[in-house]
Formats: C-alpha cells, structure tokens, sequence
C-alpha cells in the first residue's frame, strides 16, 4: 500500500474515530443520567419501606386494642343476652301470678285483710262465723303473697333492666372507641397500602431503568471495543507508514550516494583524461592552457604528497 492511500485510511479511521468518540460520550452520559433517575428511585423506595415498617408497628398497636375492645363488647353481650333470657321467664311467671290476683289492689286487699282481723280481735263471735273470717284472712294472704311475688319479680326484672342499660351503655361505648381505632387503623393500613403500591410502582421504574442501564453500558462497552480496534488498526497504519517513510528515505539517501559516487568517477575519470591530454601536449612541446597547468600542478602536489 502506497502512502497516499494509507493516509486517507488513516483520515477515514480518524473519521470514523471522531464518530465513535461522540457516540461513546453519549452513551456514557446517557449511561450516567440512567444511573442517578435509577439511585433516585431506589432512594425513594427504600424511604417509602422504612414509612411503611414505621407505620405497621402502630397499625398493630391499634388491631390489638380493636380485638381487645371487641372481646369485652362480646363478654358484655354475651352478659346481656344471659340477663335478657332470665327477664323472660320472670315476665311469664309474672302473668301467671297475675291470673291468681282478684280485680282488687294490694292495699284493698291489706285493708280487707286488717278489717277481718281487727273484727276477729274486737268482736264476739261463734265458732262457725270466725272460722269463715279466718278463712278469709288466709285467702287474702294468699292473695297478697302473689302481689309480693310479682312486685318482688318486677323490682328483679327493673334492676336487672337497669343492669342491661348500664351493660348496654358500656358496650356502646366499647363499639364507639373500637369503630374510631378501627377507623384509624384502616386509615393507617390503607396509607401503607399506598405507600406499597408506590413503593412497587418505583421499584419497577427503578428495575425498568436499571435494564436500560446495563443496556447503555453494554453498547458503551462495543462502541469503545470498536473505538479500541480503530485505534489499534491506526496506530498498525502509522507504524507501517512510518516504517515505509523510513524505507523510503533510506533508499533515496542510498540513491544519492550512489548518483553521487557515480558522480565522483566519472569527474575522476574525466580528470585522468584531461591530465592524459595535458601530459601529451607537454611531451610534444605545445603550449598549455592555465587549466591544464593548474590540473598538472594539482597532480603532481598530490603525488608528492
């Protein structure tokens, strides 16, 4: 290859490494930009974790309190249902004592039951008719012990009553706090679910960018093996062009010479010639010339020398 065309591959090679540098530039910042949009993300994810793991230790606080709010709601229903099965037979034993009481009140009944008796004490009777009266006070006790019965089962049935309002109060109260923890603790749950999803969203788009980034390193990587080769195959171009500049320096320094030397013989030659001619003309008399004397001269100089 001569040199002219060494050149211009040297200048395409050149060229083309030119290109390749500003593309490998490129991929490289790309490659950068790449890694900071992919460090950013996994920043905020790691962030959006450590929220989440703060966040659950309170969520499990409340679930707890929730549970716990929950059993006792239950031990009270649980209380309230026994209280509200007992009311019931007590209400039923109620109307049957009823259906032994006479149309007349309690106190009519006390009053009735103190007349016999005070007639009992104060009044002369026969046998026959204090019987009757004392049968009567019997029947009147009787009687009565079943208004006792039922005001005795009523104030059981009011206390208990009063019992369920209190239990009832409680449990509603039990329902209240567990429905604002529960409130809570859903909010606070549904703000971690948030957090998550974010948080995978991210974690996704950081993956997604990490493929690009080793993407962009890979073709980083051909461009600067291509880049490696060129210069390589440059540098083997300049060497062989140097190499053959030395080469051919050499052989026009040794043509030069040897045109030189050539040069030399044949003033050499030229110069026995003419010292010939001289000597002849001297030998026949004639007249020399100042050039053949200076050239006869010379000669004898040199070879007394």
């Amino acid at each position: 290859m001569t040199e002219q065309p060494k050149t211009n591959e040297v200048a395409e090679i050149n060229s083309r490494l030119d290109a390749l540098d500003e593309q490998l530039n490129k991929a490289k910042a790309e490659s950068r930009k790449l890694a900071e949009k992919r460090d950013k993300l996994n920043e905020d994810f790691r962030k959006l974790r450590q929220e989440v793991q703060e966040l659950k230790p309170e969520r499990d606080s409340l679930n707890e309190k929730v549970q716990t709010l929950k059993l006792l709601r239950d031990e009270i229903r649980t209380k309230t249902k026994t209280i509200v099965e007992d009311i019931k037979p007590r209400q039923e034993k109620i109307s049957e004592l009823r259906q032994k009481t006479p149309r007349e009140s309690y106190q009519q009944l006390q009053k009735e039951q103190e007349d016999i008796e005070w007639r009992i004490q104060t009044t002369s009777l026969d046998l026959q008719e204090e019987k009757r009266l004392i049968e009567n006070v019997k029947q009147l006790e009787t009687h009565m012990e079943a208004y006792r019965k039922i005001e005795k089962q009523s104030q059981k049935i009011a206390d208990m009553r009063k019992e369920l309002k209190i239990l009832d109060e409680k449990a509603d109260g039990f329902h209240q706090e567990l429905s604002a923890i529960a409130q809570k603790s859903q909010e606070i749950h549904q703000k971690m679910m948030t957090k998550i999803e974010e948080s995978k969203k991210i974690k996704g788009e950081a993956d997604g960018l990490h493929q690009a980034y080793l993407k962009s390193r890979q073709e980083a990587e051909i461009l600067n093996a291509e880049l490696i080769g060129l210069l390589v195959q440059r540098k083997k171009l300049q060497q062989s062009r140097r190499e053959e500049d030395t080469k051919i320096r050499e052989t026009a320094e040794q043509a030069l010479k040897e045109e030189q030397q050539a040069l030399k013989e044949k003033q050499q030659a030229l110069k026995e010639k003419l010292e010939a001619q001289a000597r002849e003309k001297l030998q026949r008399g004639e007249k020399l010339s100042w050039e053949e004397f200076q050239l006869l001269a010379e000669d004898e100089s040199q070879t007394q020398n």
